[in-house]
């Protein structure tokens, strides 16, 4: 799947089209190179510039917390948090939730998104303009530290060789897809919030995390606190990317 989210890359791409010369359909092309199909209501962004959206901002809700997506039906917000993510505008209001999944025979198996449009209420301009980088580095950096001192307190031996491995391998960057116009500042934290996110959900199930012999209570004591970081790492993810796309559509500094 993408290194980063399609929301993440769908909200900084049609934001970026909305203000230039790109259509839509070389925005997602652009978007997600390494995507095989799409389908669904993608029709909806067209519609949504047309009635004079300017930002599409993204959501990375998990069930339990749905603070950062808009309110909408049960049905919309019950399909974005098992998406895990999706996109919006704020204006009118409006919600786009992908469904990744797999297709075709083993050994040629490609990725396909269907998004899915629903209705949903609009959101005040300011709640997304006081989005401030400082204030998200530095909520995330502090979860980090504690997080940190907890694993310590835990105690065992978390990163075994292989775990080490594997976890190393998914920090690469270089297949992200984002635009030109993409704030320096923002993109420095939607990295290693990425990155953060990334390592905690692929930890959690990591067969070869921890030594042998541990206890079930400092398994899952570990366990809760990878889910702990991964949802910190998600919130200032969505978080710094709506910055990103303030600043394509002008709504501030670069």
């Amino acid at each position: 799947m993408p290194e980063l989210p399609a929301s993440v890359r769908l909200a900084l791409w049609v934001t970026a089209s909305w203000h230039g010369d790109l259509g839509t359909t070389d925005a997602f092309a652009r978007a997600f190179p390494d995507l095989d199909h799409a389908a669904g209501d993608l029709a909806r962004l067209d519609v949504w510039r047309d009635l004079g959206e300017q930002a599409l901002f993204v959501a990375l809700p998990r069930p339990g917390d749905l603070s950062r997506m808009p309110r909408g039906s049960a049905r919309a917000t019950a399909h974005a948090a098992e998406a895990g993510e999706c996109v919006f505008v704020a204006g009118i209001g409006g919600v786009l939730v992908p469904t990744l999944s797999e297709f075709g025979p083993e050994g040629d198996v490609g990725i396909r998104a269907d998004w899915t449009a629903y209705e949903a209420d609009p959101l005040p301009r300011h709640r997304m303009e006081m989005l401030d980088l400082r204030d998200i580095e530095r909520e995330l950096m502090t979860g980090l530290r504690d997080h940190t001192a907890q694993f310590e307190q835990v105690g065992g031996h978390p990163w075994g060789d292989r775990a080490r491995a594997e976890a190393q391998a998914d920090l690469d960057t270089a297949l992200w897809g984002i635009p030109a116009a993409t704030s320096g500042r923002a993109l420095r934290i939607m990295s290693l919030a990425a990155n953060l996110s990334r390592l905690a959900h692929r930890t959690v199930s990591l067969t070869s995390l921890g030594s042998g012999g541990l206890d079930a209570g400092t398994t899952e004591a570990r366990s809760r606190l990878l889910r702990d970081l991964a949802a910190d790492a998600d919130t200032a993810l969505a978080d710094a990317t709506n910055v990103a796309v303030m600043t394509i559509a002008g709504w501030r500094p670069a």
